[in-house]
Protein backbone atom coordinates (compact mmCIF):
# COMPACT_ATOMS: atom_id res chain seq x y z
CA UNK A 1 0.00 0.00 0.00
CA UNK A 2 1.42 3.36 -1.07
CA UNK A 3 1.72 6.21 1.38
CA UNK A 4 1.18 9.10 -1.06
CA UNK A 5 -1.84 9.48 -3.34
CA UNK A 6 -2.30 11.82 -6.30
CA UNK A 7 -5.97 12.53 -6.98
CA UNK A 8 -7.55 14.19 -9.98
CA UNK A 9 -10.73 15.78 -8.65
CA UNK A 10 -14.03 16.79 -10.15
CA UNK A 11 -14.83 13.44 -11.79
CA UNK A 12 -18.37 12.11 -11.35
CA UNK A 13 -18.22 8.67 -9.72
CA UNK A 14 -20.69 5.98 -10.76
CA UNK A 15 -21.12 2.26 -10.29
CA UNK A 16 -21.24 -0.24 -7.44
CA UNK A 17 -19.07 -0.55 -4.34
CA UNK A 18 -19.33 -3.12 -1.53
CA UNK A 19 -19.06 -2.29 2.17
CA UNK A 20 -16.22 -4.11 3.95
CA UNK A 21 -16.42 -6.03 7.21
CA UNK A 22 -16.50 -3.93 10.38
CA UNK A 23 -13.07 -2.77 11.52
CA UNK A 24 -14.01 -2.07 15.14
CA UNK A 25 -15.79 -5.40 15.47
CA UNK A 26 -12.82 -7.22 13.97
CA UNK A 27 -10.41 -5.84 16.58
CA UNK A 28 -12.63 -7.19 19.37
CA UNK A 29 -13.34 -10.56 17.79
CA UNK A 30 -9.71 -11.26 16.91
CA UNK A 31 -8.72 -10.45 20.48
CA UNK A 32 -11.37 -12.90 21.69
CA UNK A 33 -9.72 -15.61 19.58
CA UNK A 34 -6.96 -15.67 22.23
CA UNK A 35 -9.46 -16.39 24.98
CA UNK A 36 -11.01 -19.52 23.46
CA UNK A 37 -8.49 -22.41 23.72
CA UNK A 38 -9.54 -23.98 20.44
CA UNK A 39 -10.33 -23.10 16.83
CA UNK A 40 -12.33 -20.11 15.59
CA UNK A 41 -13.30 -19.52 11.96
CA UNK A 42 -13.82 -15.82 11.28
CA UNK A 43 -15.28 -14.55 7.98
CA UNK A 44 -15.65 -11.14 6.34
CA UNK A 45 -12.50 -9.83 8.03
CA UNK A 46 -11.51 -6.50 6.46
CA UNK A 47 -8.07 -6.56 4.84
CA UNK A 48 -6.81 -3.36 6.45
CA UNK A 49 -3.59 -2.37 8.20
CA UNK A 50 -4.99 -2.29 11.75
CA UNK A 51 -6.48 -5.77 11.45
CA UNK A 52 -3.39 -7.20 9.79
CA UNK A 53 -1.23 -5.81 12.59
CA UNK A 54 -3.47 -7.48 15.16
CA UNK A 55 -3.26 -10.80 13.29
CA UNK A 56 0.53 -10.44 13.44
CA UNK A 57 0.28 -9.99 17.22
CA UNK A 58 -1.77 -13.20 17.46
CA UNK A 59 0.94 -15.04 15.54
CA UNK A 60 3.62 -13.69 17.90
CA UNK A 61 1.61 -15.07 20.83
CA UNK A 62 1.48 -18.54 19.28
CA UNK A 63 -1.89 -18.57 17.52
CA UNK A 64 -1.87 -20.72 14.38
CA UNK A 65 -3.40 -18.72 11.54
CA UNK A 66 -4.61 -20.37 8.34
CA UNK A 67 -5.89 -18.02 5.64
CA UNK A 68 -8.89 -19.64 3.96
CA UNK A 69 -9.49 -16.81 1.47
CA UNK A 70 -8.70 -13.06 1.42
CA UNK A 71 -11.31 -12.28 4.10
CA UNK A 72 -11.61 -15.55 6.02
CA UNK A 73 -9.17 -17.02 8.56
CA UNK A 74 -9.09 -20.09 10.78
CA UNK A 75 -7.44 -19.33 14.13
CA UNK A 76 -6.20 -22.04 16.49
CA UNK A 77 -5.35 -20.66 19.94
CA UNK A 78 -4.69 -24.05 21.54
CA UNK A 79 -1.01 -23.32 22.15
CA UNK A 80 -0.84 -19.64 23.06
CA UNK A 81 2.40 -18.75 24.84
CA UNK A 82 1.87 -16.01 27.41
CA UNK A 83 5.64 -15.56 27.89
CA UNK A 84 5.73 -13.95 24.43
CA UNK A 85 4.03 -10.91 25.94
CA UNK A 86 7.33 -10.02 27.57
CA UNK A 87 9.31 -10.03 24.33
CA UNK A 88 10.41 -6.88 22.55
CA UNK A 89 8.73 -8.13 19.35
CA UNK A 90 5.33 -8.31 21.04
CA UNK A 91 5.70 -5.01 22.86
CA UNK A 92 6.78 -3.13 19.75
CA UNK A 93 3.92 -4.58 17.71
CA UNK A 94 1.36 -3.81 20.42
CA UNK A 95 2.54 -0.25 20.97
CA UNK A 96 1.57 0.61 17.37
CA UNK A 97 -2.08 -0.37 17.73
CA UNK A 98 -4.62 0.87 20.26
CA UNK A 99 -6.77 -2.18 19.56
CA UNK A 100 -4.04 -4.27 21.21
CA UNK A 101 -5.47 -3.14 24.58
CA UNK A 102 -8.02 -5.93 24.22
CA UNK A 103 -5.25 -8.51 23.80
CA UNK A 104 -4.37 -7.75 27.41
CA UNK A 105 -7.96 -8.40 28.51
CA UNK A 106 -8.10 -11.73 26.68
CA UNK A 107 -4.72 -12.89 28.01
CA UNK A 108 -5.66 -11.81 31.53
CA UNK A 109 -8.89 -13.77 31.28
CA UNK A 110 -7.16 -16.89 29.99
CA UNK A 111 -3.96 -16.96 32.03
CA UNK A 112 -4.54 -14.58 34.93
CA UNK A 113 -1.59 -12.47 33.82
CA UNK A 114 -1.01 -10.00 31.00
CA UNK A 115 1.39 -7.31 29.83
CA UNK A 116 0.06 -4.17 28.18
CA UNK A 117 2.37 -1.66 26.47
CA UNK A 118 1.05 1.88 26.12
CA UNK A 119 -0.75 1.60 22.77
CA UNK A 120 -0.62 3.75 19.64
CA UNK A 121 -3.45 4.60 17.24
CA UNK A 122 -5.06 7.83 16.10
CA UNK A 123 -3.98 11.08 17.74
CA UNK A 124 -7.51 12.38 18.17
CA UNK A 125 -7.42 13.49 21.78
CA UNK A 126 -6.70 12.23 25.26
CA UNK A 127 -7.45 8.50 25.46
CA UNK A 128 -6.07 7.27 28.75
CA UNK A 129 -5.56 3.59 29.56
CA UNK A 130 -6.45 4.27 33.19
CA UNK A 131 -10.15 3.26 32.80
CA UNK A 132 -8.96 -0.15 31.58
CA UNK A 133 -6.54 -0.56 34.46
CA UNK A 134 -9.22 0.56 36.95
CA UNK A 135 -11.68 -2.03 35.55
CA UNK A 136 -9.07 -4.79 35.87
CA UNK A 137 -8.35 -3.69 39.44
CA UNK A 138 -12.08 -3.74 40.28
CA UNK A 139 -12.07 -7.32 39.02
CA UNK A 140 -9.33 -8.19 41.48
CA UNK A 141 -6.16 -7.59 39.48
CA UNK A 142 -2.98 -5.94 40.68
CA UNK A 143 -1.33 -3.62 38.15
CA UNK A 144 2.18 -2.20 38.06
CA UNK A 145 4.05 -0.33 35.35
CA UNK A 146 7.70 -0.36 34.32
CA UNK A 147 9.25 1.29 31.24
CA UNK A 148 5.82 2.05 29.81
CA UNK A 149 4.58 -1.56 30.10
CA UNK A 150 1.80 -2.52 32.50
CA UNK A 151 1.98 -5.87 34.24
CA UNK A 152 -1.49 -7.03 35.30
CA UNK A 153 -1.98 -10.06 37.54
CA UNK A 154 -5.40 -11.40 38.49
CA UNK A 155 -5.21 -12.86 41.98
CA UNK A 156 -7.94 -14.19 44.21
CA UNK A 157 -10.95 -12.12 43.24
CA UNK A 158 -11.96 -9.28 45.57
CA UNK A 159 -15.41 -9.20 44.03
CA UNK A 160 -18.38 -10.19 46.13
CA UNK A 161 -21.25 -12.05 44.50
CA UNK A 162 -23.62 -9.70 42.71
CA UNK A 163 -21.25 -6.74 42.99
CA UNK A 164 -21.40 -4.09 40.27
CA UNK A 165 -18.32 -2.78 38.48
CA UNK A 166 -19.11 0.68 37.16
CA UNK A 167 -17.02 1.70 34.19
CA UNK A 168 -15.67 5.24 34.31
CA UNK A 169 -16.95 5.79 30.78
CA UNK A 170 -19.16 3.85 28.38
CA UNK A 171 -16.13 2.84 26.34
CA UNK A 172 -16.48 0.17 23.66
CA UNK A 173 -12.89 -0.97 24.14
CA UNK A 174 -13.18 -0.77 27.92
CA UNK A 175 -16.36 -2.86 27.96
CA UNK A 176 -14.82 -5.43 25.63
CA UNK A 177 -11.68 -5.60 27.73
CA UNK A 178 -13.57 -6.27 30.95
CA UNK A 179 -15.70 -8.92 29.25
CA UNK A 180 -12.64 -10.69 27.89
CA UNK A 181 -10.96 -10.64 31.30
CA UNK A 182 -13.93 -11.95 33.25
CA UNK A 183 -16.31 -14.31 31.41
CA UNK A 184 -14.07 -17.35 32.04
CA UNK A 185 -11.83 -18.27 34.97
CA UNK A 186 -9.24 -20.89 35.89
CA UNK A 187 -9.31 -23.32 38.81
CA UNK A 188 -6.67 -21.41 40.78
CA UNK A 189 -9.01 -18.46 41.23
CA UNK A 190 -12.73 -17.91 40.93
CA UNK A 191 -14.75 -14.91 39.82
CA UNK A 192 -18.30 -14.80 41.30
CA UNK A 193 -21.31 -13.55 39.31
CA UNK A 194 -21.22 -9.76 38.99
CA UNK A 195 -22.55 -6.87 36.91
CA UNK A 196 -20.98 -4.30 34.60
CA UNK A 197 -22.74 -0.94 34.74
CA UNK A 198 -22.26 1.87 32.20
CA UNK A 199 -21.28 -0.76 29.65
CA UNK A 200 -21.12 0.26 26.00
CA UNK A 201 -23.92 -1.34 23.99
CA UNK A 202 -22.71 -0.70 20.42
CA UNK A 203 -23.36 -3.44 17.85
CA UNK A 204 -19.64 -4.36 18.09
CA UNK A 205 -20.02 -5.20 21.78
CA UNK A 206 -23.21 -7.14 21.08
CA UNK A 207 -21.41 -9.23 18.43
CA UNK A 208 -18.53 -9.90 20.84
CA UNK A 209 -21.02 -11.08 23.46
CA UNK A 210 -22.63 -13.40 20.92
CA UNK A 211 -19.28 -15.01 20.11
CA UNK A 212 -18.36 -15.38 23.79
CA UNK A 213 -21.76 -16.94 24.54
CA UNK A 214 -21.23 -19.42 21.69
CA UNK A 215 -17.93 -20.34 23.37
CA UNK A 216 -19.72 -21.05 26.66
CA UNK A 217 -19.91 -17.68 28.42
CA UNK A 218 -23.00 -16.65 30.38
CA UNK A 219 -23.88 -13.01 29.72
CA UNK A 220 -27.28 -11.43 30.32
CA UNK A 221 -28.41 -7.96 29.28
CA UNK A 222 -26.70 -7.94 25.88
CA UNK A 223 -27.59 -4.71 24.08
CA UNK A 224 -28.08 -2.75 27.32
CA UNK A 225 -25.71 -0.79 29.53
CA UNK A 226 -26.07 -3.31 32.37
CA UNK A 227 -24.40 -6.65 31.69
CA UNK A 228 -24.77 -9.54 34.12
CA UNK A 229 -21.83 -11.94 34.01
CA UNK A 230 -21.80 -15.45 35.43
CA UNK A 231 -18.17 -16.50 34.92
CA UNK A 232 -17.59 -20.06 33.66
CA UNK A 233 -14.58 -22.24 34.46
CA UNK A 234 -12.36 -23.06 31.49
CA UNK A 235 -12.50 -26.73 32.51
CA UNK A 236 -16.23 -26.74 31.76
CA UNK A 237 -15.84 -25.56 28.16
CA UNK A 238 -16.16 -27.87 25.19
CA UNK A 239 -13.30 -26.83 22.91
CA UNK A 240 -13.46 -29.64 20.37
CA UNK A 241 -15.95 -27.72 18.23
CA UNK A 242 -14.75 -24.96 15.89
CA UNK A 243 -16.53 -21.71 16.65
CA UNK A 244 -17.61 -19.52 13.74
CA UNK A 245 -18.16 -15.78 13.44
CA UNK A 246 -18.96 -13.49 10.51
CA UNK A 247 -18.17 -9.77 10.72
CA UNK A 248 -21.02 -7.35 10.20
CA UNK A 249 -20.77 -4.74 7.44
CA UNK A 250 -18.80 -1.70 8.62
CA UNK A 251 -21.29 1.00 9.59
CA UNK A 252 -18.59 3.68 9.61
CA UNK A 253 -17.44 2.84 6.10
CA UNK A 254 -21.08 2.78 5.00
CA UNK A 255 -21.48 6.34 6.30
CA UNK A 256 -18.26 7.42 4.57
CA UNK A 257 -19.41 5.92 1.28
CA UNK A 258 -22.78 7.65 1.53
CA UNK A 259 -21.02 11.00 1.99
CA UNK A 260 -18.69 10.19 -0.90
CA UNK A 261 -21.60 9.24 -3.17
CA UNK A 262 -23.49 12.44 -2.41
CA UNK A 263 -20.53 14.78 -2.87
CA UNK A 264 -18.85 13.06 -5.83
CA UNK A 265 -21.38 10.65 -7.28
CA UNK A 266 -23.48 10.56 -10.37
CA UNK A 267 -25.42 7.63 -8.94
CA UNK A 268 -23.68 5.07 -6.72
CA UNK A 269 -24.94 1.68 -5.60
CA UNK A 270 -23.56 0.63 -2.19
CA UNK A 271 -23.86 -3.11 -1.63
CA UNK A 272 -24.81 -3.68 2.01
CA UNK A 273 -27.71 -5.87 3.19
CA UNK A 274 -30.06 -4.01 5.57
CA UNK A 275 -27.96 -0.90 5.10
CA UNK A 276 -30.17 1.45 7.11
CA UNK A 277 -30.14 -0.96 10.06
CA UNK A 278 -26.36 -1.28 9.77
CA UNK A 279 -26.00 2.49 9.69
CA UNK A 280 -28.15 2.93 12.77
CA UNK A 281 -31.24 5.04 13.39
CA UNK A 282 -29.37 8.15 14.55
CA UNK A 283 -26.91 8.30 11.63
CA UNK A 284 -29.78 7.66 9.22
CA UNK A 285 -31.71 10.60 10.67
CA UNK A 286 -28.66 12.87 10.59
CA UNK A 287 -28.11 12.15 6.89
CA UNK A 288 -31.76 13.00 6.24
CA UNK A 289 -31.36 16.28 8.13
CA UNK A 290 -28.29 17.05 6.03
CA UNK A 291 -30.48 16.77 2.93
CA UNK A 292 -29.30 13.34 1.77
CA UNK A 293 -31.58 10.97 -0.15
CA UNK A 294 -30.99 7.25 -0.61
CA UNK A 295 -33.10 4.14 -1.15
CA UNK A 296 -32.70 0.54 -0.05
CA UNK A 297 -33.05 -1.77 -3.05
CA UNK A 298 -32.65 -5.39 -2.09
CA UNK A 299 -29.18 -5.83 -0.60
CA UNK A 300 -27.99 -2.44 -1.86
CA UNK A 301 -28.36 1.20 -0.94
CA UNK A 302 -28.88 3.42 -3.98
CA UNK A 303 -27.53 6.96 -3.64
CA UNK A 304 -28.73 9.06 -6.60
CA UNK A 305 -26.94 12.08 -8.03
CA UNK A 306 -27.45 15.11 -5.75
CA UNK A 307 -27.21 18.24 -7.89
CA UNK A 308 -28.29 20.24 -4.83
CA UNK A 309 -29.01 19.12 -1.27
CA UNK A 310 -30.07 21.37 1.58
CA UNK A 311 -29.43 21.14 5.30
CA UNK A 312 -32.78 21.18 7.08
CA UNK A 313 -33.23 23.94 9.62
CA UNK A 314 -33.97 22.92 13.22
CA UNK A 315 -37.61 22.69 14.26
CA UNK A 316 -36.93 23.99 17.78
CA UNK A 317 -38.22 27.57 18.13
CA UNK A 318 -35.43 30.13 18.40
CA UNK A 319 -32.76 27.90 16.87
CA UNK A 320 -31.57 28.85 13.40
CA UNK A 321 -28.59 26.53 12.83
CA UNK A 322 -28.74 22.74 12.98
CA UNK A 323 -26.30 21.10 15.39
CA UNK A 324 -24.83 17.62 14.85
CA UNK A 325 -22.89 15.99 17.67
CA UNK A 326 -21.56 12.60 18.72
CA UNK A 327 -22.95 10.52 21.58
CA UNK A 328 -22.60 7.06 23.02
CA UNK A 329 -24.69 4.44 21.21
CA UNK A 330 -27.40 4.62 20.03
CA UNK A 331 -26.29 8.20 19.39
CA UNK A 332 -24.12 9.25 16.48
CA UNK A 333 -20.70 7.60 16.44
CA UNK A 334 -17.81 10.10 16.59
CA UNK A 335 -16.28 8.17 13.69
CA UNK A 336 -19.09 9.37 11.38
CA UNK A 337 -18.57 13.09 11.88
CA UNK A 338 -15.43 13.68 9.76
CA UNK A 339 -16.99 12.46 6.50
CA UNK A 340 -20.23 14.27 7.30
CA UNK A 341 -18.24 17.50 7.50
CA UNK A 342 -16.91 16.89 3.97
CA UNK A 343 -20.52 16.30 2.94
CA UNK A 344 -21.74 19.54 4.53
CA UNK A 345 -19.15 21.65 2.71
CA UNK A 346 -21.00 21.12 -0.60
CA UNK A 347 -24.50 21.44 0.87
CA UNK A 348 -26.86 24.39 0.85
CA UNK A 349 -27.21 25.85 4.31
CA UNK A 350 -25.29 25.98 7.56
CA UNK A 351 -24.61 23.32 10.19
CA UNK A 352 -22.57 23.19 13.40
CA UNK A 353 -20.68 20.01 14.27
CA UNK A 354 -19.66 19.33 17.86
CA UNK A 355 -17.03 16.71 18.70
CA UNK A 356 -17.80 15.90 22.33
CA UNK A 357 -15.95 12.61 22.82
CA UNK A 358 -12.52 13.28 21.22
CA UNK A 359 -11.35 16.86 21.52
CA UNK A 360 -8.58 16.64 18.92
CA UNK A 361 -10.64 15.40 16.03
CA UNK A 362 -11.64 18.60 14.25
CA UNK A 363 -8.16 19.93 13.47
CA UNK A 364 -8.27 18.49 9.95
CA UNK A 365 -10.88 21.09 9.01
CA UNK A 366 -8.06 23.65 8.67
CA UNK A 367 -7.08 21.69 5.55
CA UNK A 368 -10.61 21.98 4.19
CA UNK A 369 -10.41 25.74 4.77
CA UNK A 370 -7.16 25.80 2.76
CA UNK A 371 -9.08 24.08 -0.05
CA UNK A 372 -11.71 26.82 0.00
CA UNK A 373 -14.31 25.59 2.49
CA UNK A 374 -16.02 28.14 4.70
CA UNK A 375 -15.60 26.75 8.20
CA UNK A 376 -15.47 28.55 11.53
CA UNK A 377 -13.71 26.53 14.22
CA UNK A 378 -14.13 27.12 17.93
CA UNK A 379 -12.71 24.67 20.48
CA UNK A 380 -14.63 21.38 20.09
CA UNK A 381 -17.09 22.61 17.50
CA UNK A 382 -17.10 23.99 13.98
CA UNK A 383 -19.69 25.69 11.84
CA UNK A 384 -19.78 24.77 8.16
CA UNK A 385 -21.32 27.23 5.71
CA UNK A 386 -22.10 25.11 2.67
CA UNK A 387 -21.29 26.47 -0.76
CA UNK A 388 -24.26 24.75 -2.43
CA UNK A 389 -21.81 23.49 -5.10
CA UNK A 390 -21.57 27.06 -6.45
CA UNK A 391 -17.83 26.97 -5.87
CA UNK A 392 -15.63 23.89 -5.99
CA UNK A 393 -12.85 23.24 -3.55
CA UNK A 394 -9.33 23.58 -4.94
CA UNK A 395 -6.90 20.67 -4.94
CA UNK A 396 -3.88 21.09 -2.64
CA UNK A 397 -1.17 19.03 -1.00
CA UNK A 398 -2.24 17.69 2.39
CA UNK A 399 -1.55 14.99 4.98
CA UNK A 400 -3.94 12.52 6.57
CA UNK A 401 -3.91 12.94 10.39
CA UNK A 402 -6.07 9.91 11.27
CA UNK A 403 -8.30 7.26 9.69
CA UNK A 404 -11.60 9.14 9.58
CA UNK A 405 -10.18 12.59 8.86
CA UNK A 406 -8.14 10.95 6.10
CA UNK A 407 -11.30 9.64 4.47
CA UNK A 408 -12.94 13.08 4.77
CA UNK A 409 -9.96 14.67 3.03
CA UNK A 410 -10.11 11.92 0.39
CA UNK A 411 -13.74 12.86 -0.32
CA UNK A 412 -12.81 16.54 -0.50
CA UNK A 413 -9.92 15.82 -2.89
CA UNK A 414 -12.15 13.74 -5.17
CA UNK A 415 -14.67 16.60 -5.35
CA UNK A 416 -12.11 19.39 -5.73
CA UNK A 417 -11.04 21.15 -8.89
CA UNK A 418 -7.55 20.19 -10.01
CA UNK A 419 -5.05 17.80 -8.46
CA UNK A 420 -4.55 16.96 -4.79
CA UNK A 421 -1.74 15.10 -3.06
CA UNK A 422 -2.53 13.18 0.15
CA UNK A 423 0.51 12.16 2.17
CA UNK A 424 0.49 9.77 5.12
CA UNK A 425 -2.20 7.80 3.29
CA UNK A 426 -1.34 4.74 5.39
CA UNK A 427 -3.70 6.28 7.94
CA UNK A 428 -6.55 5.77 5.46
CA UNK A 429 -5.42 2.23 4.66
CA UNK A 430 -5.63 1.45 8.38
CA UNK A 431 -9.41 1.56 8.18
CA UNK A 432 -10.52 1.20 4.56
CA UNK A 433 -9.86 -2.00 2.63
CA UNK A 434 -8.25 -1.64 -0.80
CA UNK A 435 -9.88 1.77 -1.02
CA UNK A 436 -7.86 3.04 -3.99
CA UNK A 437 -8.85 0.14 -6.25
CA UNK A 438 -12.45 0.21 -5.12
CA UNK A 439 -12.77 3.92 -5.86
CA UNK A 440 -11.06 3.45 -9.20
CA UNK A 441 -13.88 1.01 -9.90
CA UNK A 442 -16.27 3.97 -9.61
CA UNK A 443 -14.19 6.00 -12.06
CA UNK A 444 -11.90 7.86 -9.68
CA UNK A 445 -8.49 8.89 -11.02
CA UNK A 446 -6.00 8.07 -8.28
CA UNK A 447 -2.30 7.49 -8.69
CA UNK A 448 -0.14 5.88 -6.00
CA UNK A 449 3.21 7.67 -5.87
CA UNK A 450 5.20 5.80 -3.19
Amino acid sequence: MKNTLKITGGISLQGTITVQGAKNEALQILSAVLLYPGKTLVSNIPDILDVNELINILVILGVRVDKQNPNCYLFDASNVDRSQMQTREYQEASSKLRGSLMVAGAMLGRFGEAYMPTPGGDKIGIRSVSPHIKAFQDLGAVASVEDGVYKIVLGKSILSEGQTIQLAEASVTGTANLLLASVFYRRDYEIPPFQIFNAACEPYVQKLCQLLISCGAKIDGVGSNLLKITPVCFDDLHVSQTKEHTMSPDMIELGSLISLAVVCGGGVNIECPNAQNVLGVTADRVFQKLGVIYHQKGDSLWVPHHSVYEIKKPSTPGKTVRVVYDQIWPGLSPDQISSMIALAVAAKGTVTFEQRMFEGRLGFTDTLVSMGAEIIRNDKKITVVGNSRSEKLCGIEMSSPDIRAGMALFIAALSAEGTSIIRNASQIHRGYENIVERLRGLGAQIEELD
